[in-house]
């Protein structure tokens, strides 16, 4: 399946390319107003009528082999997709048997917090009907 997935999006590619072309070869609206001026039907190749449906049914035919090589893309690429988030390796590595020699996240040593510093503050006792105040330092220190 290695060779199908370039070869998709090559093809996608062609499609989108072959979508623009059309799309840039087709005449507007406003190319009636032309008419008027004398440019009416000397610059048509698939006669008067004919450029107008011949190039429009290409284009929806495109179209749709653009929008189907599309879900094509996006099931070929979902099948082969790893787990992208960190939580998601994490527990495949540990569901995996043999993986830690047998040891699990719960028997990992914990790590080691800084003890925390020391303040010459003494802090007020809560008391069960009011949240503890919190205590200003003197302005000496």
């Amino acid at each position: 399946m290695s060779w199908l997935q370039p070869l998709a999006v090559v093809v996608h590619v062609l499609l989108a390319f072959g979508i623009i072309a059309l799309v840039l070869l087709q005449r507007g609206k406003g190319a009636v107003a032309g008419a008027g001026f004398g440019a009416g039907a000397s610059g048509t190749v698939f006669g008067a009528r004919g450029s107008a449906s011949f190039l429009s049914r290409t284009t929806a035919v495109l179209a749709t082999l653009f929008f189907l090589s599309s879900l094509g893309l996006s099931y070929l690429f979902s099948h082969g997709a790893v787990p992208t988030s960190v939580m998601d390796r994490v527990a495949t590595e540990q569901t995996q048997p043999g993986g830690n020699d047998g040891a699990t996240a719960t028997e990992a040593p914990a790590a080691q917090l800084p003890a925390a510093p020391a303040t010459d503050v003494p802090a007020l006792p809560a008391t069960d009907s009011a949240p503890a105040a919190p205590v200003e330092a003197p302005a000496g220190q």
